[in-house]
């Protein structure tokens, strides 16, 4: 069975293209159990999916990763029609990924007849990619291999069942008994997601603990690459915790930086052998998008893994696309996140920015996955990047306290949820109620589901949001919470003034929302996004922001003096960091909101390097800092773990945890002493014993230090390498050609993405862009340019529809920026669509530079 093509759009719509392809398989979906792995929820939660599957005949849509018994007899549409016989599952993983997971969701429903899978991995991918052991003919060979598997498995429960009548007659001699045993043994074999080593044993049973050996199982695999998170219907990101945004898009080689980044540019291309999965995999996403958008791509790269990923997308494409005339002209720009990595380090004026900056997230679902599979690797295996994913966790509950009708919700969910959890009924306490502390309304609250980003509560945030700075954005919240407000005729007894929003002032119309629980529930969206909002605008969160707003500016500006200043002040920004232990250690002053932790001083200090690489590129042969500002910059970071041994959590002091540990233990001990003895009371204690335990100390950590400048050399050398952006790329070394000619001071402080977009669309020509041919093109060179017909270079500007694709991933400000720069400088109708591998958040360029996510 194979997927129809999208229709022809009068606009360019995500959404609407993503819920036409679900439709496009209603036959598939109608009477089954729809299980969706992680990355799917995350996706179709942003095209606000269920309404639509539900309509199209679903029974339930489950987790497949915690797939269990109960999910057979839970209908939404209908009451319960038996046992389940048609299992669809869709997943965002390879097939060898998820496999474990889908014979678990077989073995749990032992009466399935049918199971159809879609994957958002393309059969060609599956082929070629190193960690598929799948061939050419990969959907056909993973359907025999389930069926075998699947067989398997039943084999081997009925062998188990049957070994445990037989022992359970010798015990008890009587059928009576036997059968009990028998009832009672398959309700402790329900299957446990927490340990998925026993699945292949215990979860091939059903309901009445017994295998039935029906007619073999059909199972049918096909392609469905309509996976990905849209924001609005114009810009859309790779869900966190799917195949094609956690493979690699560089190797461990001079170049690369880290896994989740392209290689830094220098104008070369890499072998066949090379080429990063992730490259392959995003090439294939692309390529199938765009097929189903029915769009005709003129490519264009920047970038080396981004010409690795145009030239792919190239070769895919056929003969017989040209025969299309219904297809509408795009361009597609393919970017390298590491032709700028200024930017998503940055913290700019964009209100979605400050949110995904400030606020938790949900913990990755195959987290433990990749643990489990890292205790025996593979030896051509590649490292898997792990995103963030986009589910913002708001405390609920925490804003309305003890509000008696939240407790009355609150316990009203937990004796719904008590009854899917046997643990839960096991606990009967007299002080049931005592116990709905903030956290315990939080975690039951949250029963109600859904990040308020995602797209299903009839409003989408996202996009009235996406292209506002941060104050516009806070004043948009507010009107939306007064207008629902007053649709839900609830008294105010205030007036807001519509040009400021403070924390307090949130909180008081909240307040407004905990007296009537339906109101609660009915307006979940617009209240979770106001506790986000007076979260963002309360304290320390505010704060924070601005002082690194306020700390990114001075470095900007400094480096437009002197590499001395600029060197300097970056030394300023890490010995303050030392400032914040001292305080935390010092009640009576106690923590500062605008000091900066350590690590955001390591953060800003990469910041001053990638900055210092573009104005002194030429100061030193390693670096853009003399030998004496980087040494001194060094001693700066060695002072400040030795004084703050807690920072040796990060990564580049792997494997020192321990004996910074024990120096932080001394720190607090020497600490606590001193407040409680006096000086005369330690005259009698100075000896020659205690001057050997000192001298013996003070040689441990001179090891320890010692160890620590060698790790700190490297450090500085991966900040020399961040700060050679400009000597290796073209683009970046020649300049924007036209943006000289026409760019203000003011304009320069956008992003590369505004410059870049700006130069395209005045028909200038930018360094080290690469035009892929089209398909005319190449039909036109296959044959018909041996008669002397050509064709012209087509420009990216000429396009109706304007495509721009950040493998690496991208953030707010960029969509914003790219937005303005088409209203500034684009034609009347133009149509533009960004996307990106991720979203980034400075902490999120951390991790990957600095974090675990890193080759450093």
């Amino acid at each position: 069975m194979k997927l129809g093509r999208g229709r022809a759009m009068a606009s360019a719509d995500l959404i609407r293209s993503c819920r036409d392809s679900i439709r496009q398989i209603s036959d598939t979906l109608a009477d089954s159990i729809l299980y969706l792995d992680a990355g799917c929820l995350e996706a179709f939660q942003f095209i606000g999916a269920f309404k639509v599957l539900l309509e199209l005949g679903v029974h339930s849509i489950c987790s497949l990763e915690n797939a269990s018994p109960l999910d057979a007899i839970v209908s939404w549409n209908s009451m319960f029609v038996g046992p389940a016989k048609k299992v669809v599952i869709i997943t965002s993983r390879l097939l060898s990924d998820a496999h474990r997971y889908i014979l678990r969701c077989l073995g749990t429903h032992g009466t399935v007849l049918q199971c159809i899978i879609y994957t958002s991995i393309s059969e060609i991918a599956h082929s070629v990619h190193v960690d598929s052991p799948l061939g050419s003919d990969a959907f056909h060979e993973y359907e025999t291999l389930l069926v075998q598997d699947y067989e398997e498995l039943l084999k081997k429960s009925e062998k188990k069942r049957l070994q445990q009548e037989r022992d359970s007659e010798k015990l008890t001699g009587s059928i009576y008994e036997k059968n009990l045993a028998s009832e009672d043994d398959g309700l402790r074999k329900l299957p446990s997601c927490e340990n998925d080593r026993t699945v292949y044993g215990d979860n091939s049973i059903n309901f009445t603990g017994r295998v039935e050996f029906s007619a073999k199982l059909f199972v049918s695999v096909d392609h469905f690459p309509m996976i990905f998170c849209p924001l609005s219907p114009r810009v859309f990101i790779l869900p966190s915790e799917g195949t094609v945004a956690e493979a690699c898009l560089s190797t461990n080689s001079e170049n690369s930086i880290s896994p989740g980044l392209p290689s830094l540019s220098a104008g070369s291309s890499s072998d066949g052998d090379d080429v990063p999965p992730g490259a392959t995999l995003t090439a294939n996403f692309l390529y199938h998008l765009v097929e189903k958008m029915d769009l005709k791509m003129e490519i264009f790269s920047l970038g080396d893994t981004s010409k690795i990923v145009g030239k792919m997308m190239m070769d895919m494409s056929s003969l017989y696309d040209v025969g299309r005339r219904n297809k509408r002209s795009a361009g597609l720009l393919l970017i390298d996140r590491t032709i700028d990595l200024l930017t998503p380090c940055c913290h700019g004026d964009s209100f979605l920015d400050r949110l995904l900056s400030s606020l938790p997230r949900r913990e990755g679902t195959l987290s433990s996955l990749s643990a489990l599979s890292s205790q025996v690797p593979k030896i051509d295996a590649h490292i898997k990047v792990q995103r963030a994913p986009l589910d913002i966790r708001v405390p609920f509950g925490a804003i309305f306290g003890k509000n008696e009708s939240v407790l009355n919700l609150s316990e009203g969910m937990t004796t719904f949820a008590s009854g899917w959890s046997s643990g839960a009924i096991e606990s009967k306490s007299d002080d049931h109620t005592d116990k709905f502390t903030t956290d315990a309304v939080q975690h039951e609250v949250d029963l109600l589901g859904g990040s308020f980003l995602s797209n299903n509560s009839g409003t989408n945030y996202l996009e009235a949001l996406i292209d506002r700075r941060a104050k516009d954005g806070a004043i948009l919240v507010k009107k939306c919470l007064l207008e629902t407000l007053r649709h839900e005729k609830l008294n105010l007894s205030l007036k807001g003034r519509s040009g400021s929003f403070s924390a307090s002032e949130i909180h008081t119309l909240l307040e407004k929302f905990a007296q009537n629980q339906m109101s609660l529930i009915r307006n979940k969206g617009i209240i979770q996004l106001a506790l986000a909002a007076e979260m963002v605008l309360g304290e320390p969160r505010s704060s924070h922001w601005d002082a690194f707003v306020n700390a990114e500016k001075i470095l900007a500006v400094t480096s437009q003096d002197t590499s001395q200043s600029l060197s300097s002040q970056v030394r300023d920004f890490i010995n303050t960091s030392i400032l914040l232990r001292s305080n935390e250690q010092d009640k009576r002053i106690g923590p500062s909101h605008n000091v900066l932790s350590f690590q955001d001083a390591l953060l800003l200090s990469m910041i001053g390097y990638i900055l210092a690489g573009e104005s002194f590129p030429t100061s030193a042969s390693t670096g853009p800092f003399s030998w004496e500002e980087e040494h001194s910059l060094k001693e700066a970071v060695v002072d400040a773990v030795m004084e703050n041994p807690s920072s040796a959590k990060l990564h580049f002091l792997h494997g020192l945890s321990n004996e910074f540990a024990e120096l932080d233990k001394e720190k607090d001990d020497f600490s606590k002493s001193s407040e409680l003895d006096d000086f005369d009371d330690q005259w009698g204690n100075w000896g020659d014993e205690d001057t050997d335990n000192q001298n013996a100390q003070g040689y441990d950590d001179m090891q320890l230090k010692l160890e620590l400048r060698d790790r700190v050399d490297q450090l500085f050398k991966f900040f020399n390498k961040l700060s050679s952006l400009r000597q290796r790329n073209s683009t970046l070394r020649e300049g924007l050609a036209a943006y000289s000619r026409y760019g203000s001071d003011m304009e320069t402080q956008k992003s590369l993405l505004y410059k870049l977009l700006t130069t395209l669309l005045a028909k200038y020509d930018v360094p080290g862009l690469v035009y892929h041919s089209s398909a005319v093109g190449r039909f036109l060179k296959s044959g018909f340019g041996r008669f002397g017909l050509g064709q012209a270079k087509s420009s990216f500007g000429d396009q109706s529809v304007l495509f721009i694709f950040v493998v690496g991933g991208m953030n707010i400000l960029e969509v914003r920026e790219a937005m303005e720069a088409v209203a500034e400088y684009g034609r009347s109708g133009i149509e533009l669509i960004v996307g990106g591998t991720t979203l980034l958040t400075p902490n999120d360029m951390f991790d990957l530079l600095l974090g675990s996510s890193s080759y450093f």
